[in-house]
C-alpha cells in the first residue's frame, strides 16, 4: 500500500527498491513515531534541598561568559553548575560610606561598569560551587564563629587596580581593620574543614568600585578619609545576570559588641577559679 505525504514539511527519505544491499522502507507514519521519539525530553524543574533561596532563572540562549581575571574580586563561574550556589561571606558597607565611593564613580568613563552602591562589600571568603543541601552547615559556621569576633572599626584608604596598573581589570578602594584578616582567615578554615571547595588567594581587604568590560582611561588615584563600624557580616548568594552579579543575602550574623580582647583582658570567674593545667577541660584558644 502506497503512503501519500503531504508537501510543505522536510521531505522524507527517498525509498530505495528492495533488493541485495539496500535498507528497508520506512513508511511515514513509523518515520513520525521516531522522530517524537528522538526529540529530547524537558528538563525537570529544580529544587531548593535547603529551602532557603530562591532558584536561578533558567538560562536562555548562550551561556553566559565570564571573564576568569574576575573571579579573583568577586563571584565567578568558575566549578559553578546549576545544580549549586556561588556564595561569599562579606561586610556590608552601610549607605554613608557606599554614598561618597557613588561619586567617585563619577570619575569613570569608557566601558568600566560601576558597582551599585547597594551592592558594595568586602568579600571575606568566596565559595564558586556550593551544592545547596550544604548550606545550612555554613550558616552554623558562620553563627559558630561570629561571637569569637569583636566589632570591627573598617578604615578606607586609596584605590588601586587588579591585577595592576598597567592592564587593570577591576578598580578597587582599600580596607583596614585590626581583626580583619583573622575574621577572614577564621571563615576559610571552618569551610576547609567542611570540606567545600574555596578561593585560595591570599585575603586582601578591598571594595570593589567597577570592572573593565572593554577599551577604558583609568582613574587617577583617589584616597578616601571614611570609616564605619561593621557590628556582623552576612553570608550572600551570587546570581550572574546580563547586567552583572547580584546578590541574594542568605544569612546574617552578628559579632560581639565589644571589640576585640586586648593583651591584658580583664579577669574573669576563670582567673578566680583557675583549672590545672593538666586538665582536658581547660579552654581553647580559638582557630
Amino acid at each position: 500500500m502506497k503512503v501519500k505525504v503531504k508537501r510543505g514539511g522536510a521531505r522524507p527519505p527517498r525509498a530505495e527498491r528492495p533488493g541485495a544491499g539496500s535498507e528497508p522502507v520506512v513508511e511515514a507514519e513509523a518515520q513520525q513515531v521516531l522522530n517524537r521519539l528522538s526529540a529530547p525530553e524537558p528538563r525537570p524543574a529544580r529544587h531548593d534541598p535547603a529551602g532557603a533561596l530562591r532558584p536561578e532563572r533558567p538560562a536562555t540562549g548562550r551561556p553566559q561568559q565570564v571573564r576568569r581575571g574576575e573571579r579573583r574580586t568577586g563571584p565567578v563561574d568558575d566549578g559553578h553548575t546549576p545544580s549549586t550556589y556561588r556564595l561569599f561571606y562579606a561586610l556590608k558597607v552601610p549607605r554613608e560610606v557606599a554614598g561618597p565611593l557613588a561619586q567617585a564613580q563619577k570619575h569613570l568613563k569608557g566601558n568600566w561598569r560601576a558597582v551599585r552602591a547597594d551592592q558594595m562589600h568586602v568579600t571575606l571568603a568566596y565559595l564558586p560551587a556550593v551544592p545547596p543541601a550544604r548550606v545550612p552547615e555554613l550558616r552554623a559556621l558562620a553563627q559558630r564563629l561570629a561571637p569569637q569576633f569583636g566589632a570591627l572599626d573598617i578604615r578606607l584608604r586609596g584605590t588601586g587596580y587588579f591585577p595592576n596598573e598597567g592592564s587593570p581589570r577591576v578598580w578597587f578602594v582599600k580596607v583596614e581593620a585590626e581583626g580583619l584578616a583573622e575574621l577572614a582567615a577564621a571563615l576559610r578554615a571552618g569551610v576547609h574543614a567542611l570540606g567545600l571547595e574555596i578561593e585560595e588567594l591570599p585575603f586582601k581587604g578591598h571594595i570593589t568600585l567597577a570592572r573593565k568590560k572593554g577599551p577604558a582611561p583609568r582613574v587617577p588615584p583617589l584616597i578616601f578619609d571614611a570609616a564605619w563600624r561593621a557590628t556582623g557580616f552576612t553570608l550572600q548568594r551570587s546570581l550572574l545576570q546580563k547586567t552583572g552579579p547580584v546578590y541574594e543575602q542568605a544569612g546574617a550574623y552578628r559579632l560581639r559588641d565589644d571589640p576585640a580582647p586586648t593583651s591584658t583582658p580583664p579577669p574573669d570567674e576563670s582567673d578566680l577559679h583557675p583549672t590545672p593545667p593538666d586538665s582536658s577541660s581547660a579552654p581553647q584558644e580559638p582557630t
